[in-house]
């Protein structure tokens, strides 16, 4: 079983974000973000499942639950004796993977209740009088789009369409599901942090190119990113995006000013094989437990 531990657990975790690193920006962003959160998410959820196996093997070879299920807890001992100290650290990581993404989905479920009570009234677009700069977008059954008076202030006509049209982006293709995905996904496995990260990046450049389309003028777009950027300089409050990380925004405007043509989509099997790879893992580790403890069972 020690395998399963090693592959699930130690290596995929690693080769995933490597992956993202070499391969993300070779696809059209948003079909990469789609790939890249949901192969981190189930990267993170077999990882946990994992753990969760070895947890249930340290529990079963404690002398008095074997003696109460009626199975030999030297033989369900002896399976992992070589590394017996992975079944103990299993329940230790597992303890602290769930309550790290406990933590972090409680975080995003109130940054959009507080989204939320800045929505006022049936208009799709929202001006709030406040001097902070600020856009984001809020989503919900309809979305909404606010914008302060401290943002308008700062943008053009054309450029506040642009900003507006990003943020549409973002409600239309429900970015901040992908977005808190990939986020409870690293707080499960330290590993998958800078996946997190990029998946932020790349929702931000599926926006742009969106909203390239939708004005019809890139310079005009990257233009609006750089001013509102200037006017905002950290992130969002909310948290809603990663609109204003630490050097996010030169690239989008150059992939902008400059876009390249992305590769072909095949790339983007290769993160979600992996994370294929070790959901099925994970499915033959449960299988060789219960092995183990029919094994253990009649060895009692």
């Amino acid at each position: 079983m020690f395998d399963h531990f090693v592959w699930s657990v130690l290596i995929v975790p690693v080769l995933v974000s490597i992956a993202v690193r070499l391969l993300a920006d070779r696809l059209p962003p948003g079909r990469a973000a789609r790939a890249v959160a949901w192969s981190a998410a189930a990267t993170a959820a077999a990882c946990i499942a994992n753990l969760l196996v070895f947890t249930l093997k340290a529990v079963a070879q404690v002398p008095a639950v074997a003696s109460w299920f009626g199975w030999s807890a030297r033989t369900v001992y002896d399976d992992t004796a070589y590394v017996a100290w992975v079944p103990v650290l299993s329940a230790v990581l597992l303890l602290a993977s769930v309550t790290a993404v406990s933590v972090r989905t409680r975080r995003h479920l109130r940054t959009l209740a507080e989204a939320r009570r800045y929505i006022d009234g049936a208009a799709s677009v929202l001006v709030l009088p406040d001097d902070r700069p600020q856009a984001f977008a809020v989503p919900g059954r309809p979305g909404r789009i606010v914008i302060t008076t401290g943002m308008r202030e700062h943008l053009s006509s054309a450029h506040l369409d642009a900003v507006i049209a990003h943020e549409r982006a973002h409600l239309d293709a429900g970015h901040h599901r992908l977005v808190a995905l990939a986020d409870v996904a690293a707080a499960a496995h330290p590993a998958l942090w800078w996946v997190s990260r990029h998946v932020g990046y790349l929702v931000e450049r599926a926006a742009d190119e969106y909203a390239a389309e939708a004005v019809g003028d890139r310079r005009t777009v990257a233009h609006a990113i750089g001013h509102a950027s200037l006017a905002a300089p950290a992130a969002v409050g909310l948290g809603l995006h990663a609109a204003g990380r630490g050097g996010v925004v030169p690239r989008r405007v150059a992939s902008l000013l400059h876009p390249s043509k992305p590769g072909a989509s095949g790339w983007r099997a290769v993160p979600v094989l992996l994370a294929a790879s070790s959901l099925v893992w994970t499915v033959e580790a449960a299988y060789d437990l219960v092995e183990l403890l029919v094994k253990a069972s009649s060895a009692a």
